[in-house]
């Protein structure tokens, strides 16, 4: 019997483009091991079966289910039927920030839980299919279509059953509601963060470029996300660094420079503490395969 083919992280992947919105519609492949990126996720089953291990739960799901959880933690499916098919997106946090849903979803979601509906029907089927398509179109205009769409269909979710998984924890808050400007402040600073992670940045230059005071800008960013600035930051340096880890030449010293990070030592602390292994048990484990 051939060997089942598994997901591998690449340049060209989710993990090595961690601000970029991507859709899919496609079989989805075995992990081997967990990975992670800085975009909330969004997994439509069309056909099929599928099983995830997430940071800190497990979860099934079959056709005509849809969940959506944040992909900033360890997650991995690792088990599915040999019919699956799924369909979905990667949404950076600029466009999460412009969902309006309830603010328990969004910060259950940010801290480790997973939303899941099978308030689904046809036009489901058809619709990741479309924007899909549209998405790669290479018309920006079909794009941004396909995204404004999406983002409607999940806010359409508070409107009908779901769950989310694991049940709250007793003494869990429910997060603070945000109003509009709030938001658009969050939104900005991730704009600027996506496109100076590489570079050497710190709050104070990430509240300068939403305007606002830097005491603020952490307060709020923490409060909107579960994640402080710093390692929001470091979160995207070391999406990127997964990715360059599995080339074959891959050099650590090289990646965690290339990555953003000052040093190899905060590279295998930020690294360890994120994987839980350092970053060259990583490497070695991606060229054994």
């Amino acid at each position: 019997m051939p060997e089942r083919p598994f997901y591998q992280p690449g340049a060209s992947s989710v993990e090595g483009l961690p601000l970029m919105l991507q859709m899919f519609h496609n079989h989805p492949l075995v992990m081997l091991k967990p990975h992670w990126h800085a975009q909330v996720e969004v997994n439509f089953i069309v056909q099929g079966s599928v099983h995830y291990r997430m940071a800190e739960h497990e979860i099934a799901l079959s056709a005509g289910e849809m969940c959506l959880f944040w992909g900033g933690l360890p997650h991995q499916m690792d088990d599915l039927s040999d019919d699956a098919v799924y369909a979905g997106a990667h949404l950076p946090l600029v466009h999460f920030f412009r969902l309006h849903l309830p603010a328990d979803i969004r910060h259950r979601l940010m801290t480790g839980s997973t939303l899941v509906t099978n308030a689904t029907d046809q036009s489901d089927n058809d619709n990741f299919k479309r924007w899909n398509e549209y998405a790669r179109s290479g018309d920006p205009a079909k794009a941004e279509h396909a995204v404004n769409e999406l983002l409607l269909r999940l806010e359409r979710v508070r409107f009908e059953p779901y769950r989310l998984v694991p049940e709250r924890v007793a003494g869990q808050g429910a997060g603070n509601a945000f109003d509009q400007q709030s938001s658009r402040n969050v939104g900005r600073m991730c704009d600027f963060i996506a496109e100076n992670f590489l570079y050497d940045i710190d709050c104070v230059t990430i509240a300068a470029a939403a305007d606002i005071h830097p005491k603020y800008a952490m307060s709020l960013f923490k409060k909107s996300t579960g994640m402080t600035l710093n390692e929001y930051v470091n979160l995207l340096r070391l999406s990127y660094a997964q990715a360059l880890l599995m080339h074959e030449d891959a050099n650590v010293l090289r990646v965690a420079m290339e990555s953003g990070f000052g040093s190899l030592s905060a590279f295998n602390k930020s690294f360890r503490k994120l994987a839980g292994m350092s970053p060259s048990d990583f490497r070695r484990a991606g060229a054994a395969r």
